[in-house]
């Protein structure tokens, strides 16, 4: 007879493995990378359904062509089902329903399965839409992420985290899926504007700051490479920026994020709520990085950061053409602690500096200092306008 206290109790683990391949034009027929990632053990060709965001689409009109003729080419491979499915880049798409249901209706109709690869081209937004709907049909379909722009290569992209923003909260509906491969391919940076180039380098800031100090030095010292946009810099700053979020990932025993401590969100607490404050106007990289200079003010304030790093932060964000400040930034962000909270689980746990390249956390936030680092940031960005 069973009784109330008796229990069943197992224990599993189960084992993840993915890769971040770095090439270049991966849709010429010539460059296999692709079709090796695709090819599986199965005797026929695997269907493949490919998503991309239209902007990406816009500025590389040969695109579709260009992958139709590639799965011809590896047809022994994988077969393209349908036509490239084209869908709204930026916060739009993950700012509503519609194109998640658009790709759930294609992967029916297409008879996709956890057989087949959803493959999904753009921008951080895209792949974070794309992947929750590639995580909720048949429970999991394998995807695969072709990020396009800096910070989608260097961060987003290669994470294992899905969502859609909701009920204006960002990423308030969302999973955790681990992509099949993410395939970085340098030829998508060449489009893009200059506002994108630069956003993408403030996650590479926030790593740098928080685990790697000589990277971060690394960065003041190439300020007017990355901002010249000089390609060869480019890609050294999003491998090693890649490198630290998939090694924190893989070696924290935190994956998907089940403890109330998110440390790769240094300077997001505030970035999040400004963004949803802007109506998505500011991009995520720029509330990024007025994120870190407000973060690292505030440890200036409380006594956890020396002054002259402080400078030295705030001096290498504005060096590369990031804010610092937005009028939107005022008390009311402050929300955005509990927002920050509520995301995560648990007790408040918010990362400062203690110095640079070292992060420390907190569990409690002084709100009148969290001001006056708000008053400081705005008093060094009109300082710095007069001079210019």
């Amino acid at each position: 007879m069973i009784k109330i206290q008796d229990r069943i109790q197992k224990k599993f683990e189960v084992k993840y493995d993915y890769s971040l391949y770095f090439s270049h034009h991966i849709f010429n027929k010539e460059n296999r990378l692709l079709a090796d990632v695709l090819r599986t053990e199965e005797a026929q060709a695997t269907k493949v359904m490919v998503v991309v965001d239209d902007g990406v689409a816009l500025a590389h009109p040969g695109l579709a062509t260009e992958i139709a003729t590639y799965f011809q080419h590896y047809a022994d491979t994988a077969t393209l089902c349908g036509e490239v499915l084209q869908i709204a880049g930026g916060e739009t798409a993950k700012n509503t329903f519609e194109y998640i249901t658009t790709i759930v209706d294609a992967v029916d109709q297409h008879g996709i399965d956890r057989h087949s690869f959803i493959i999904a081209i753009g921008g951080g937004a895209v792949l974070d839409a794309v992947g929750f709907a590639a995580a909720i049909s048949h429970r999991g379909v394998r995807h695969i992420r072709v990020p396009t722009t800096v910070l989608s290569q260097d961060d987003s992209g290669v994470g294992v985290k899905n969502g859609i923003n909701h009920r204006g909260k960002k990423n308030f509906i969302g999973s955790f899926a681990v992509p099949h491969a993410i395939l970085n391919d340098t030829i998508f940076l060449s489009t893009l504007s200059d506002r994108d180039w630069r956003s993408g380098i403030s996650e590479a800031i926030k790593v740098a700051l928080i685990k790697d100090r000589s990277f971060f030095t690394w960065i003041c010292e190439n300020v007017s490479a990355l901002k010249e946009r000089d390609l060869s810099t480019m890609n050294h700053l999003i491998y090693r920026c890649a490198e630290m979020h998939m090694e924190h990932i893989a070696t924290t025993g935190d994956p998907f994020e089940q403890g109330s401590s998110r440390p790769l969100d240094f300077g997001h607490w505030a970035a999040h709520k400004l963004e949803q404050r802007s109506n998505f106007e500011i991009r995520h990289g720029e509330a990024v990085a007025i994120g870190i200079a407000l973060d690292a003010t505030y440890s200036y304030l409380i006594g956890l950061l020396e002054e002259s790093a402080l400078q030295t932060i705030l001096d290498c964000i504005n060096g590369l053409g990031l804010p610092l400040y937005d009028e939107r930034l005022d008390e009311q962000i402050l929300i955005g602690l509990d927002e920050f909270r509520e995301h995560l689980g648990g007790k408040l746990t918010i990362m400062l500096l203690e110095e640079l390249g070292k992060g420390i956390e907190v569990h409690v936030i002084d709100h009148q200092k969290m001001i006056k680092a708000i008053e400081y940031i705005s008093t060094y960005t009109r300082i710095n306008l007069q001079a210019s």
